[in-house]
């Protein structure tokens, strides 16, 4: 069996965790659940980075010791990762004892090798970045990430001899190009190493610094903290003699933000290059996520908390939004409208509509069964399915490169020719006319679902999975493998195909109600006064459950819409809802509707209902059964 290692940084806990750190975390939770599908043995890593001089200082303002301080905010990120459906494989801490009995076998064999001396060095230090700059690398005379000019230390400590495996990287690098990836960070590595390299320092003196690792050979000092927390990678799996490190390493994948390139891209290597162990296979880099037309930053006040955006909108509609938007590699934008906008589109109008209205067709003409009668199939049956079976293998393709956004537009052009294909053949004009074909069409859409759900459970676990469940599917989420969604007509897969809540309800900006419409009453005034009626006389409403089978608007009309209502037997009802509903939104809804109003006709449609809603500051909402019910159930 093959093996897959991924890793995300350890993360430096001088504060809580944000949006980037999640991003980073949900893109190796995705590539895992991946490769599980692949059928691989996975192990996946992720940890906090527990030294420095950050957290002394970050403590200090806390009002709190180091291993306090440390302890509460590394278990504020063990907490964050179940919540956002993250399922690694170990969670490691930088203060661990068995790591720190690594970092010093590591440096004790490193200095054996002749690669540590001992030197006295006057450099460029940004306390921030924890490291020492060259002139070359500052911008402006300030460090490129803190934009702060960094102090000139001199002191006696102990040097790494990286300089000695530079030509080794940079010929490794050549004739390896998906070491680092993507290309454009392979090039600003290899263009690193144009200049000559120099020796990197490894260690702080304990009248500065206690807070780290002693070093081996000279208690006088601590190990510098990315010597110490780049070999995490490797005291996970138990390093040396460990069965972990024996089945996972070299396949390591390190997923990194473009910040931290030159310790992974540089220094990693080159310390592994020294310590006798082969380099790991691929350091994966993206980019920085934009708000406000700027990095996010704790001092300018914009950061996005995760749990914020996930008790919002909800988590899967955040792993989705993270994974689809950013260009793996590239620095995105991000807003809570573009989130908005995503959502509604991708995965309220395309995703969830298709599988409802899905699910209410089979329920409606098969009694929730795949079809047992099926005619011959039609060129537009032939393009559906190969597009599907095809699907595969792009996605594969694009998960390796990787490239999220990709694979994911190639799952939702099948969903799209999937809504396309319900639309052109009129299953509900097949159910009056030909039994046969009807077969075929529902039989064709079951298929692709359950192809599209395997495919989209890396990104969204929790709606795969349910997605699954209302198919009847035996087996789901990491039960399942690629080889299990190839194929065609797996009749004997599906067993009671049900319908379900909206897997994504449509999110409704936040805006305010302009002055002329109408307001809803203050929190302490009371609701306008409206005449008493007797029990009799409300007994005389009838209320039913409707399931929307077809909706479109009303030429001229900018407010209502014609929708084909299943209430115990089809009928037209007309709503104005336009203004807050678009047409492709509502098929396979459930509502509830009066069922006994006197028809009225409006804009030359007569409407044989009346569906209710609600309406507020944040705008109109159809109100839903809390459970889906049978078409035509009396409401009580």
């Amino acid at each position: 069996m093959s093996t897959f290692y991924i890793t995300t940084p350890i993360y430096y806990v001088n504060a809580e965790p944000h949006l980037g750190h999640a991003y980073s975390t949900i893109v190796a939770d995705v590539l895992n659940r991946f490769h599980l599908l692949r059928g691989e043995k996975t192990f996946f890593l992720t940890g906090t980075d527990e030294h420095g001089d950050k957290i002394v200082k970050a403590a200090e303002a806390a009002g709190e010791s180091p291993a306090d301080y440390v302890d509460r905010i590394s278990a504020m990120f063990r907490r964050l990762w179940p919540k956002l459906n993250i399922s690694h494989s170990h969670f490691i801490r930088t203060t661990d004892p068995a790591h720190k009995a690594v970092v010093q076998a590591i440096l004790t064999r490193v200095k054996d090798r002749g690669d540590i001396y001992f030197s006295e060095y006057e450099g460029l230090y940004c306390y921030g970045c924890e490291r020492f700059y060259t002139e070359r690398e500052l911008v402006d005379g300030k460090c490129p990430d803190h934009q702060t000019p960094p102090e000139v230390i001199r002191e006696a400590n102990y040097f790494f001899r990286m300089s000695r495996y530079q030509d080794w990287l940079r010929d490794h690098i050549e004739r390896n190009p998906g070491f680092i990836r993507p290309e454009r960070y392979r090039n600003e590595v290899l263009s690193f190493l144009k200049e000559p390299l120099e020796d990197l320092c490894i260690s702080r003196p304990k009248s500065r610094l206690e807070w780290g690792i002693p070093l081996p050979f000279d208690d006088r000092f601590v190990t510098y903290v990315w010597f110490d927390a780049l070999i995490n990678y490797i005291s996970a799996l138990d390093y040396p003699d460990g069965e972990g490190f024996k089945t996972f390493w070299p396949a390591a994948q390190h997923i990194i933000a473009k910040d931290i390139l030159k310790p992974h891209g540089i220094y990693w290597p080159c310390m592994l290059k020294s310590a006798g162990i082969e380099p790991y296979r691929h350091l994966n880099v993206h980019g920085y996520w934009i708000i406000d037309k700027g990095k996010m930053s704790k001092s300018l006040g914009n950061v996005v908390k995760p749990l914020d955006m996930v008790d919002r909108y909800g988590l899967d509609a955040f792993r989705y939004f993270l994974m689809r938007e950013m260009v793996f590699g590239l620095d995105s934008d991000f807003s809570e409208e573009g989130f908005i906008a995503r959502v509604n589109a991708d995965l309220a109008n395309d995703l969830g509509n298709l599988v409802s209205r899905s699910a209410t067709m089979v329920n409606k003409f098969f009694d929730g069964r795949y079809p047992d009668t099926q005619g011959p199939t039609l060129p537009i049956d032939d393009t559906l399915k190969a597009h599907a079976l095809g699907l595969v293998g792009r996605y594969t393709a694009y998960m390796l490169e990787p490239a999220f956004h990709k694979a994911l537009m190639a799952v939702w052009e099948v969903i799209n020719q999937v809504n396309k294909y319900i639309d052109e053949t009129a299953p509900w004009v097949l159910a009056k006319s030909d039994r046969g074909r009807l077969g075929t069409v529902i039989a064709h859409i079951l298929e692709t679902l359950r192809i599209v759900s395997g495919l989209l459970w890396p990104f969204m676990p929790e709606s795969a999975e349910k997605i699954q469940a209302q198919l009847g599917l035996p087996r789901s989420g990491r039960d399942l493998t690629l080889s299990d969604l190839e194929g065609w007509d797996k009749k004997g897969l599906f067993s009671a195909i049900r319908t379900g809540p909206a897997l994504f309800p449509r999110i409704e900006a936040r805006k305010q109600t302009p002055a002329a419409a109408s307001k809803p009453a203050k929190k302490d005034e009371p609701l306008p006064e409206k005449p008493v009626i007797s029990y009799e006389d409300f007994e005389k409403v009838d209320l039913r459950v409707g399931t929307i089978l077809t909706a479109e608007a009303i030429p001229k009309s900018k407010k209502l819409l014609k929708l084909t209502v299943d209430a115990g037997g089809e009928r037209t009802v007309v709503a104005g809802i336009k203004e807050h509903y678009s047409p492709e939104d509502l098929p396979g809804k459930q509502v509830l509707i009066v069922a006994n109003l006197a028809p009225a006709t409006l804009m030359g449609v007569e409407s044989q209902g009346m569906i209710l809603a609600a309406s507020d500051e944040n705008g109109l909402h159809i109100l839903l059964p809390e459970r889906p019910k049978k078409p035509g159930t009396r409401v009580k």
